[in-house]
C-alpha cells in the first residue's frame, strides 16, 4: 500500500541548497564509496530527505546519516535546525545487518539483485574525483587536511589517478574481509562466541562516535597539559619545584639533596619502599630544613627517594600546611599572602618533558602522531612526504574506517619509516582489527604501540 507524502508549499523565490551525500554502502561488492548530490530546501524536514535518499535505491531504515561526525536521528527536524547549509556534505551509512534487520543473509542476496544498483562508475573514475576537488574549495581543504598526499598531487592525473586507486584498494581489500567475518557471524548466529564478536564491534562503533564527538567538540582533551613549577630555594640552592596537590609527602631525589648539602642530615632509619604506580626506593627523611618560596621561608621535612625524574615535589603535607592556593585562573600559587608565579612551558625542567616523550606514539590525521598513554596529539616535525614520493611509495598501513569527515576520499596513506622489526602477535586479535575496517599492516603497527591491548590499539586506529 502506497502513502502520499504531503505537499508543501513553498514560495515562488524559496532558497533552493544543493547538499553532497558520501554513501558508504558495505553490502554492495562493486562499489566502496559513491557521491550523490540532492536539492533540497531549509524548511526540509530531516525524515522527508530520508524520502529522497530513499528514491536513490537506499531503503530508509538502513540509513544512518552524519553531520560533521555526529548521527543525526531527529526527523521532524528541519535542515536548518540541524545546521545543515548549501554545499555541506553528509556521510551516509547503509547498515543492513542482520542483527538490525532480522532479514537472513539468503534473503538479502536474493533481495539485493532487485534493488536500484548503487554503484556509480563515474563515482569511482579518479579524474571525476580530482575534478570536484578542484572546483569545490572547501572539498581542497578538507582533501588537504585528511589526506595531504593525495591533496598534494591533486594537480597531476596521473600521480593521483595512482594514489587514488592503490589507496581504494587497500580499501577495498579490508572492506571484504570485515564482510566476510559479518557474514560468519551471521551464520552462526548461536555461537557465543559469534555473539561476543559482534557486541565487540558494536562496542567500537560506539567508541569510534564517542570520539568522533570528542575531536568535534572537546578537542582541546587531546592536548598535553604542562605540570605545576615554582622556583623555591632549599638550604640558599635554587631549586625548580614541582607543585603537586595529590603527593601526600614533599619528596626530594637524592640528586637533589646532594645539591642542595643536606644528604648528610637524612635519618636513614626511616628507609623503606613506596608502593603506587609501581615501587620506589625511600633512602630515608630530612625532618627539618629551610625552603624559600618567594620572600617567605618555611621550615619543612623532605623524604628522599630514588626513582623520581623531578628533584623536588612539594606535597600536601606543606601546602596545607601553610595553606597554599593554587590558583589556576592566574598562575600562580598563594601561599602566606605571596603571590608566585608558575613557570612557563619553556622554564620546565627538560627531563620531565624527555619522560613524556619517550611514551609510545601511533600516526594520527595529517602526519601527527598520538601518545598512546596520554593521548596527546603532537605536530608533524615535516611537511608529509606524499607530495614527492612515488604513490607506490604509500605504506599499507592506512587505515580506512567510515569516517563522516571525510566523504568522498579515500583513507590517508601515511609515510612510514622503513623495515622495523616487529613483534608477534596472535591472528585473533589482527583479524579483531582488520574486522574493523583497517588493513593488516595498520592494525600490527597499532598493536606495536600500545604493547598488544586490541581495544587501547583499536581507539588509537580510529584517530586515524
Amino acid at each position: 500500500m502506497m502513502s502520499l507524502s504531503p505537499v508543501v508549499r513553498r514560495k515562488p523565490d524559496a532558497v533552493k541548497m544543493r547538499i553532497t551525500l558520501s554513501v558508504n554502502n558495505p553490502e554492495v561488492e562493486e562499489q566502496d564509496l559513491r557521491l550523490v548530490t540532492l536539492e533540497v530546501f531549509p524548511d526540509m524536514t530531516l525524515g522527508a530527505l530520508r524520502s529522497s535518499i530513499e528514491a536513490e535505491g537506499f531503503p530508509a531504515p538502513s540509513q544512518h546519516l552524519y553531520h560533521n561526525g555526529r548521527l543525526v536521528t531527529d526527523d521532524s527536524k528541519t535542515l536548518q535546525e540541524l545546521s545543515i547549509t548549501d554545499g555541506d556534505m553528509l556521510a551516509l551509512h547503509i547498515r543492513d545487518m542482520r542483527g538490525s534487520t532480522g532479514i537472513p543473509p539468503a534473503a538479502r542476496e536474493q533481495q539485493q539483485p532487485a534493488r536500484a544498483p548503487a554503484a556509480n562508475p563515474m563515482s569511482q573514475d579518479p579524474e571525476v574525483i580530482r575534478l570536484q576537488i578542484l572546483a569545490d574549495p572547501r572539498l581542497r581543504s578538507e582533501a588537504e587536511r585528511v589526506n595531504p598526499q593525495l591533496a598534494a598531487a591533486i594537480d597531476n592525473p596521473q600521480q593521483f589517478a595512482q594514489i587514488f586507486r592503490s589507496t581504494a584498494d587497500r580499501q577495498e581489500e579490508a572492506r571484504r574481509a570485515r564482510m566476510r567475518e559479518i557474514e560468519a557471524l551471521n551464520n552462526d548466529e548461536f555461537n557465543p562466541e559469534a555473539q561476543a564478536r559482534i557486541e565487540e564491534m558494536i562496542r567500537q562503533q560506539g567508541v569510534m562516535e564517542n570520539l568522533q564527538n570528542a575531536m568535534e567538540y572537546n578537542p582541546e582533551s587531546f592536548g598535553r597539559v604542562h605540570l605545576l613549577y615554582c622556583d623555591v630555594k632549599v638550604n640558599g640552592v635554587k631549586v625548580k619545584a614541582l607543585v603537586d596537590s595529590g603527593a601526600q609527602a614533599t619528596i626530594m631525589s637524592p640528586s637533589c639533596a646532594e645539591a642542595c648539602n643536606i644528604m648528610h642530615l637524612v635519618d636513614r632509619r626511616f628507609a623503606g619502599v613506596a608502593r603506587g604506580v609501581g615501587t620506589a626506593n625511600i633512602i630515608g627523611r630530612v625532618h627539618y630544613t629551610m625552603l624559600q618560596i618567594g620572600s617567605n621561608h618555611l621550615p619543612a621535612a623532605f623524604t628522599v627517594m630514588e626513582g623520581k625524574s623531578v628533584d623536588l615535589l612539594l606535597g600536601l603535607d606543606i601546602l596545607k600546611g601553610h595553606q597554599a592556593t593554587i590558583d589556576l585562573a592566574r598562575n600562580k600559587l598563594i601561599i602566606q599572602g605571596e603571590e608566585v608565579d608558575f613557570l612557563g612551558e619553556s622554564d620546565i625542567p627538560k627531563e620531565t618533558e624527555d619522560a613524556v616523550n619517550q611514551e609510545p606514539t601511533v600516526q594520527g590525521p595529517g602526519g601527527t602522531t598520538i601518545g598512546a598513554r596520554s593521548g596527546a596529539v603532537t605536530a608533524p616535525s615535516a611537511p608529509p612526504a606524499g607530495a614527492s614520493a612515488p604513490p607506490q611509495a604509500a605504506p599499507s598501513s592506512a587505515a580506512a574506517p567510515p569516517r563522516p569527515a571525510a566523504p568522498g576520499l579515500p583513507a590517508r596513506a601515511q609515510p612510514q619509516p622503513q623495515a622495523q622489526p616487529q613483534q608477534s602477535f596472535s591472528e585473533n586479535d589482527i583479524s579483531t582489527l582488520m574486522g574493523l575496517g583497517f588493513s593488516r599492516q595498520a592494525a600490527i603497527n597499532a598493536l606495536e604501540a600500545t604493547g598488544g591491548n586490541v581495544e587501547y590499539a583499536a581507539g588509537l586506529l580510529f584517530q586515524n
